[in-house]
């Protein structure tokens, strides 16, 4: 991919982000947890500001990325009990909570493990692709923890205020199973977009060394 054709993309996609971000905080459905759950977005959105000349990544993490901010807007917007995708899948699967919250934490799996493994292999710092996937799932495990732990900070700085925030509806083990959906996404990722990514870095150019000193 050309560097204005990367161009046009990262815009269009970082329109459609801002877009949707915008009307989501319009009429939030608790306005804490709006910015809570929108908070990586900002996040994520100036690292990839700070590093795009520098280190420009694939067209498929900006992509994936777009939709994985799409999917925290969501959750933002409605809170994740709440999202009307979640409701229709709990119907039509027959389950007893709104299970959103676990497409979230299979991106907060999925995307992280890609950005990883195009960072270990482009930088240089593994060659092996199998230990590349490998610490590229330990590195979404970690991300994941983390955002754990930040739920449990949160509410014990929030009180009831982060109710919305957790998202646990009653269940004992959301957060083991967060973790989990989390682990499923990175092990997705790893199998079966291993060899699109690469094609997708190889359409980048030359890998990015890490030069002595």
């Amino acid at each position: 991919m050309t560097s204005a054709r990367r161009d046009r993309l990262v815009l269009a996609l970082g329109c459609a982000v801002l877009a949707a971000l915008v009307i989501s905080g319009i009429r939030p459905y608790d306005r804490l947890t709006w910015f809570l759950e929108t908070a990586p977005v900002y996040a994520a959105a100036a690292i990839m500001a700070y590093t795009y000349r520098r280190f420009p990544l694939s067209d498929l993490l900006y992509v994936l990325i777009a939709i994985h901010a799409l999917v925290l807007i969501a959750g933002g917007a409605w809170t994740y009990a709440r999202v009307p995708l979640g409701f229709w899948m709990q119907d039509w699967l027959h389950l007893s909570r709104n299970p959103y919250d676990k497409i979230g934490h299979f991106m907060q799996g999925f995307v992280p493990a890609l950005v990883a493994r195009e960072i270990l292999l482009r930088r240089g710092y593994v060659a092996s692709r199998g230990m590349a996937a490998f610490l590229s799932a330990c590195v979404a495990c970690s991300v994941s923890l983390v955002y754990e732990l930040v739920e449990w900070w949160s509410a014990l700085a929030l009180g009831q205020g982060a109710d919305e925030f957790l998202g646990t509806q009653g269940d004992p083990w959301d957060t083991q199973s967060d973790m989990f959906f989390a682990l499923i996404g990175a092990s997705v990722a790893m199998t079966l977009f291993a060899r699109l990514q690469d094609a997708r870095i190889a359409a980048i150019g030359p890998p990015v060394t890490i030069r002595p000193g």
